[in-house]
């Protein structure tokens, strides 16, 4: 496989993996100019071994796979980016940017082609979802697989908790807006790592710390609210989403945290309904399923991937 990467710097990290031996992780941190956009990637792994291209949701950024990565590198090339606007990704004024999840996939779909990313698998997750399903729907032939860690497609995955966003869509006034600001507020992202998990001794204060830090920037507020609007773009392309299921069946695996408060179980089953194959699994925990439950999560996949 052909890569053009444009490195940075890298370092090592040694992971224990379950059947006693240590794997020792390369993980380069890079950047790419993606039509004038510096866009941050991580990326691990011998580059000829199959690519599995990680994309991460709100409010975090590629660093929630850093437990991950290690797990998985001894046998897959990944590559996981910062979504525009997220982490340590160029996060342009609202006015230079027009931040859409369809812009930002066409950012992600063009950074794969430069890296010569020809066939991969995608491991998705909240909003990493809609920005993979638009890729994998736009090109079918370059999806070898689906992981959907709490990443959404069905209208039964929405919880309740999504009423006051769904008043935004219907009606984007300022005060709807204001009525959603408490979600970026850091409270709410400790929360957001924090609820449904069995043991929150368990949950690193290292990455709702992060998140809230990159959060706390000058103009990070509005720009989330800015996509917290356009998820309805999301949820209108469903039906299109899974179509793209039901006609290219790639096989999928359904990771999920059972005690979301956002996507509930119901969306994860529902995948069944398109992939009848599809590999539906349940963790005890909560959104961010990786900060407790990583090593079940990468014996998942190497399990499904093998």
């Amino acid at each position: 496989m052909n890569r053009r990467s444009r490195g940075t710097s890298s370092t090592s990290a040694s992971a224990p993996w379950r059947k006693g031996r240590t794997v020792m992780a390369d993980i380069a941190y890079r950047t790419a100019d993606v039509d004038g956009l510096t866009v941050f990637y991580r990326e691990a792994g011998a580059s000829d071994a199959p690519t599995l291209v990680l994309l991460h949701g709100f409010p975090s950024a590629s660093h929630m796979f850093r437990e991950l990565i290690p797990l998985l590198v001894d046998r897959f090339h990944i590559v996981a980016p910062d979504l525009p606007g997220f982490g340590k990704s160029d996060m342009p004024d609202r006015g230079d940017f027009n931040y859409t999840f369809e812009h930002i996939t066409d950012v992600i779909d063009r950074l794969t082609e430069m890296l010569g990313l020809d066939r991969f698998a995608l491991y998705v997750f909240d909003y990493g979802a809609p920005v993979g399903f638009r890729i994998a729907a736009r090109h079918p032939e370059r999806i070898t697989a689906i992981i959907s860690q709490n990443g959404n497609a069905y209208e039964e995955g929405l919880s309740d908790g999504w009423n006051p966003l769904q008043a935004y869509w219907k009606e984007p006034s300022k005060a709807n807006r204001e009525a959603i600001r408490m979600l970026v507020e850091p409270q709410t992202t400790i929360w957001q790592y924090t609820h449904g998990a069995p043991d929150e001794t368990r949950v690193s204060p290292d990455g709702y710390g992060l998140d809230n830090y990159y959060l706390a920037r000058s103009g990070a507020d509005e720009i989330q609210l800015d996509l917290f609007l356009d998820y309805a773009s999301n949820v209108a392309l469903y039906p299109t989403f899974q179509e793209y299921f039901r006609t290219s069946e790639p096989p999928l695996l359904a990771v999920w945290g059972r005690n979301d408060p956002f996507f509930l179980p119901a969306g994860a089953e529902a995948f069944k309904r398109d992939i009848p194959d599809a590999d539906v699994r349940f963790v005890d925990t909560g959104h961010f399923a990786l900060e407790t439950h990583v090593e079940e999560i990468a014996t998942a996949i190497r399990e499904f991937l093998t």
